[in-house]
């Protein structure tokens, strides 16, 4: 089980609201042979009999593995690259995919060894954006603009089949050169965390009611530069020696 989940991405459900529909989408990742969920603060509690009960045989080989987390930035505090699947989130600025060139992503990331995953909002009204900006790229699916809603295990569904497909399509791809490797989503949020403490102490957030876009949006561009560790490294220095010299 361990090998599998690190040749295949996570399917992280945010705020899941029916147990039914977690258990739909287990059975769906099941069909494609992917076994990595996680779930963010499911509305009913975990475990939930609904889901046991709709997941079928995945019960065994999904849900009982399935991580159970208390927000997105510990479900992807381990992942090196996370998507985000939204008909919305525009006006963030993040590279948009289709499922299949998000998928053929994903095969490259996972060969190079990074670990991949996919964040899927809740059922009544999807990501939000708070969620989105911890993304480094958007999957959107490219269905009719006056009826664009799926629901949950449609969407899992997708996403796995195009993974599945990928698995007859991928080239190879050797390791990425030394000094590349990727930061993981918790070297990123931490080095925002840092970086958002010492901006507000020096007064940056101005007007007060700016402030929490103005993170919002400084927190998205950390995500979607996909630094480096070694690039991570560097702006912790940069920021240390700033704030030493002015202290």
């Amino acid at each position: 089980m361990t090998d599998a989940l690190t040749r295949n991405p996570l399917f992280i459900l945010v705020r899941p609201q029916m147990g039914e529909n977690i258990g739909a989408a287990a059975r769906a990742m099941l069909n494609f042979s992917l076994s990595g969920m996680r779930l963010v603060d499911p509305r009913d509690g975990w475990p939930n009999p609904k889901a046991v009960a709709t997941a079928s045989g995945a019960a065994h080989q999904v849900l009982e593995y399935a991580g159970v987390f208390p927000d997105v930035p510990r479900a992807i505090e381990d992942c090196d690259f996370v998507f985000a699947t939204t008909a919305r989130g525009r006006e963030l600025t993040k590279p948009i995919y289709t499922p299949e060139a998000a998928m053929g992503e994903a095969h490259r990331r996972i060969a190079a060894g990074q670990k991949v995953a996919v964040l899927f909002g809740p059922e009544r009204t999807g990501l939000e954006n708070d969620d989105i900006v911890r993304a480094n790229a958007i999957i959107t699916v490219p269905v009719n603009p006056k009826f664009f809603s799926l629901n949950l295990a449609q969407a899992v569904l997708l996403i796995a089949y195009e993974f599945s497909r990928e698995l007859h399509q991928a080239p190879a791809i050797a390791p990425g050169l030394a000094g590349t490797e990727v930061a993981s989503a918790l070297e990123v949020e931490k080095l925002g965390d840092r970086y958002e403490e010492s901006l507000d102490a020096a007064g940056f957030f101005f007007p007060e009611d700016k402030a929490p876009m103005m993170k919002r949006n400084l927190r998205n561009m950390w995500a979607r530069f996909g630094l480096t560790r070694a690039e991570v490294q560097i702006l912790h220095g940069m920021l240390r020696q700033i704030t030493r010299r002015r202290g």
